[in-house]
């Protein structure tokens, strides 16, 4: 198994060869290992790989070093921001805090600035430096704080504090458990250490992922406005598509018959479960009473939020695999590709993912094998729908399928398609931040062109209405060959 430690490096020469010549005793191997004293001058990263008992022994051993414990010179100056509101007695629970500590206030400026809040600036002057990440965790409990300098003659930030307030100002919004600070802390850094790598600036990764929790909770609540268009087919049946500011869209097909199924195709983000659930009650007014069938064009994070709340999920036997694997605790299937890993894991804390139950999952037939990028069609009735079912190869991720219904003219892409060019301003915004952290959202980017490529030749001549993993219908004709 392998473990991440985040430790506290001392900045004197050959720290680093203590904490590997303790781990190549105990016979454990270093898997990745990253620091940038441009970001932090103390914090190392350590994944490695062992036997658990082995690697509770190196925790023992690296702790008893110093490593697993805030070190930092004594006597160092912090300049920290306080956002405090512009009301009486706001600031007398952060002079309490700071007396409890015993640090030394040498420095303090504040000023109304005509909104609700102030930014009380001060400068502590601390001598027992083991105390700042126990100071910033409880400061951050009473107002959002942000360290400015960790010492007038350091020009970057103490890698500690400066994880811990990137961490922590996240975990405030987001409401997140001290598990969860630490995972996204973990997975911060991997990140920041692929993407500099490809000499991209390491304090980018950390503003994408702050904008990445910024819009999932921008659009909470009241604030969650889905554009919803409704688009017809054959014989009744109505098209209902919901396109969320972040997420994948969900796909509702009725064909008016109270006694037939609702067959959605994707589910979006899980931390909208609850405003969604409300739109589609507003929509469907039978919707609690009816049997519900989701299908799955892919097990992405965002496209499977909702899977629970459908009496029947139906998907590619890759992708139940993926959800069995993650029941198991084990890596998804996305996460087997270490460009990708760190991304996904972060949007599952970020957005509140919890894997589907397996148990009602109803893997579509084996694909039959095909010299295209696309299989040859197996064919899955739906209720009173009849989907022939095409498998990628993984273009954009393993287990991918694109659902036709000939009858009623319909393509349902997942993301081998999406409609960029008719995003709402929100997805537009907010699809930018993926392919940036992931440096593409596609595993095998020319596969995943090729496939894109590729339906149009799935479906015969006429008009048809293609519904992308994101972005409003596209009306697509088919000229006669």
């Amino acid at each position: 198994m392998k473990q991440t430690f985040t430790t506290t490096m001392p900045d004197q020469v050959g720290a680093f060869l203590l904490a590997d010549r303790c781990l190549t005793r105990l016979g454990l191997n270093i898997t990745r290992v990253s620091y940038n004293k441009a970001i932090d001058t103390h914090m190392l990263f350590l994944e490695v790989e062992g036997e658990e008992e082995l690697l509770r022994q190196a925790e023992y051993e690296l702790a008893a070093l110093g490593y697993l414990q805030n070190n930092h010179s004594a006597g160092s100056v912090m300049l920290i921001s306080f956002q405090l509101r512009d009301e009486p007695g706001a600031l007398c629970p952060v002079l309490e805090l700071i007396s409890r500590f015993h640090f030394n206030i040498s420095y303090i400026s504040s000023q109304e600035n005509g909104t609700p809040y102030q930014d009380f600036k001060m400068g502590l002057f601390v001598d027992d430096s083991e105390a700042i990440s126990d100071f910033m965790r409880q400061a951050a409990l009473l107002c959002p704080v942000q360290i400015l300098e960790y010492s007038k003659s350091e020009k970057m930030l103490d890698n500690t504090v400066f994880y811990l307030n990137f961490a922590n100002d996240i975990a405030r919004k987001m409401d997140f458990d001290d598990r969860q600070t630490r995972e996204l802390i973990v997975h911060s850094n991997k990140v920041m250490q692929l993407l500099e790598e490809r000499n991209s600036p390491p304090y980018k990764t950390f503003e994408y992922i702050g904008k990445f929790a910024d819009c999932i909770r921008r659009y909470r609540g009241e604030h969650f406005l889905p554009r919803v268009t409704r688009h017809t087919g054959a014989a009744g049946l109505v098209v209902t598509l919901i396109e969320p500011p972040c997420g994948s869209n969900l796909c509702f097909l009725d064909d008016g018959n109270a006694g037939h199924p609702l067959i959605c195709v994707d589910s979006g983000f899980a931390c909208y479960r609850e405003e969604t659930l409300t739109l589609l009650r507003s929509l469907f007014p039978d919707f609690d009473s009816r049997e519900k069938i989701l299908l799955l064009t892919h097990g992405d994070v965002d496209h499977c939020g909702l899977a629970n709340d459908f009496d029947c999920v139906m998907g590619s036997r890759i992708c139940l695999e993926n959800f069995r694997r993650e029941n198991a605790g084990l890596a998804a299937v996305r996460e087997e590709n270490p460009l990708h890993e760190p991304y996904v894991r972060i949007s599952k804390i970020i957005s509140g993912y919890t894997s589907p139950n397996t148990g009602t999952f109803l893997p579509f037939p084996a694909p039959a094998l095909a010299d295209s990028v696309l299989s040859k069609p197996v064919t899955v009735p739906v209720g009173p729908f009849c989907f022939s079912v095409y498998e990628g190869k993984g273009g954009h991720v393993a287990g991918e399928v694109i659902l036709v219904e000939e009858t009623h003219r319909l393509v349902f892409t997942g993301d081998i398609f999406v409609n960029v060019h008719a995003f709402t301003p929100e997805q537009a915004q907010f699809n930018t931040l993926a392919p940036y952290l992931m440096t593409s959202v596609d595993t095998n980017p020319a596969l995943a062109k090729a496939e894109r490529e590729a339906f149009r030749g799935l479906l015969s001549p006429g008009t048809w209405q293609v519904f992308g993993g994101h972005g409003s219908v596209l009306v697509l004709e088919i000229p006669t060959k």
